[in-house]
């Protein structure tokens, strides 16, 4: 199982994963890539705010471990993608602070 997944069209990353990339962060930077792909960075990257047209999402506790969620339905609407529940391969960027995933 993916440390990161699409499920119910959000996306859901696993505490640790979340813990790293976005440390105690309660929203997020997300910027849709042409080709499937997300970039996604804790909301006080001012960088990455500039660099990129993103939006500000919630990011959500689901759980006592720490697992968070982002609701993608807008994005997956406006770009005609699947909305199957499925893993989802990621990388994360430690000097870019910046959490790559694939939809």
């Amino acid at each position: 199982m993916s440390d990161v997944k699409l499920k119910t069209r959000h996306l859901l990353i696993a505490g640790p994963v979340a813990a790293q990339a976005f440390g105690e962060a309660a929203q997020v930077y997300v910027h849709y890539v042409a080709g499937q792909e997300l970039l996604l960075a804790p909301m006080d990257h001012e960088s990455f705010s500039k660099s990129y047209k993103s939006a500000l999402q919630m990011l959500k506790t689901r759980n006592l471990q720490g697992d968070k969620s982002i609701s993608l339905q807008e994005i997956l609407i406006d770009h005609d993608l699947s909305d199957e529940d499925r893993d989802l391969s990621f990388t994360y960027d430690a000097p870019a602070r910046v959490l790559h995933v694939i939809l």
